[in-house]
């Protein structure tokens, strides 16, 4: 499993540092911190097209940058997902693969739906990330979501979280998830018991 690792100003993360190290610490995962690969934001297009070969799942893990992701995260897919190689009648590298996001937002859930302060469900704001992976024959699963991020660390949600998240990530590693039941989530943290299988 491959994990992208997007965050601008990592010295003042809380929550994606530790999300990070545990990813790192998993055995089968890939972790690239972009930022770090990349300061001066000159991807290696064909480093970067070799890993997603590499992988059967990839993860996108980052804080919601004004309902997106972060910069060199959206440079990455404008290089990275080329025409021949991502989509396109010649374009299959990616078919089958497993895809999601790993994401912050500082926000409160109830901030992210119709009547809240941001009008649109956290799916619905990631629909450009579901049409992308579509477009590449990816399967595209809802977001691993924490919100309320600015105050986790002050309420004691970051521990539970993180065993969340590796549990997701062990869980996709050994093909333990209900892709088709996780498919329907409105993020697959919502209810991580029903959706992967027992050991």
């Amino acid at each position: 499993m491959l994990v992208l690792f997007a965050h601008p100003s990592l010295e003042r993360s809380e929550v994606n540092r530790p999300l990070a190290r545990a990813a790192s610490e998993v055995d089968g995962v890939t972790l690239v911190d972009l930022y770090a690969e990349y300061p001066d934001f000159a991807i290696d297009v064909d480093r970067e097209q070799g890993r997603l070969l590499g992988h059967e799942a990839i993860v996108f893990l980052h804080p919601l940058y004004w309902y997106s992701t972060p910069a060199i995260l959206k440079e990455w897919q404008d290089l990275v997902l080329e025409h021949g190689f991502a989509y396109g009648s010649e374009g299959k590298a990616l078919h089958g693969k497993l895809f999601f996001s790993a994401l912050t937002a500082g926000g409160p859930e109830e901030a992210y739906r119709a009547e809240g302060v941001n009008h649109f469900t956290i799916r619905e704001l990631l629909l450009p990330l579901e049409q992308t992976a579509i477009m590449c024959g990816m399967i595209y699963l809802p977001p691993f979501a924490l919100f309320g991020a600015r105050n986790a660390v002050d309420q004691g949600r970051i521990e539970s979280h993180l065993s969340d998240w590796v549990r997701l990530l062990e869980a996709v590693r050994d093909d333990r998830l209900d892709i088709a039941r996780a498919q329907d989530l409105p993020r697959l943290n919502a209810d991580l018991g029903a959706i992967i299988a027992a050991n």
